[in-house]
């Protein structure tokens, strides 16, 4: 998810490309405004933390791009791609490493297991909503 910082800073299309370029497969998009209710179950596990609260706050000030992505240890992938949650610390050569300056305004939001990952998408995207398709190119990224 390219949260709100990422796109009221016109950032969506280079968070698309770095992930497309790694070769794994965009399945599903939208752009949308995360209401308090949805932002609740998306960040349940850290209900009661102190920064729960700016969580709620932060992911529901303005409108979020979601998405899907497929592919080969795509949960892993994803995850390296973006890089460390404290941007002071994500590599250059990370989403985050390069483009982002601190914890709270992190540019993206990445499932952290696949069984996350399931769950985040059935909050944002119903299954009728995913477009499963093969590239032609799946030769050429994972080998013929």
């Amino acid at each position: 998810m390219v949260k709100p910082d990422g796109v009221q800073r016109g950032l969506v299309g280079e968070v698309i490309d770095r992930l497309a370029k790694k070769g794994i497969q965009l399945v599903a998009l939208k752009m949308m405004q995360v209401s308090p209710e949805l932002a609740g179950r998306h960040y349940g596990e850290h209900q009661g933390k102190p920064f729960y609260d700016s969580l709620i706050a932060f992911i529901t000030s303005g409108p979020v791009v979601a998405m899907v992505w497929e592919g080969d240890d795509v949960v892993a992938i994803t995850r390296r791609l973006i890089g460390d949650t404290d941007p002071r610390e994500a590599l250059p050569g990370t989403i985050r490493g390069d483009l982002a300056l601190f914890t709270g305004n992190n540019l993206v939001h990445g499932s952290d297991s696949p069984e996350s990952a399931g769950r985040e998408i059935a909050l944002f995207f119903d299954e009728s909503e995913i477009c499963r398709y093969r590239l032609v190119l799946d030769d050429w990224v994972y080998g013929l």
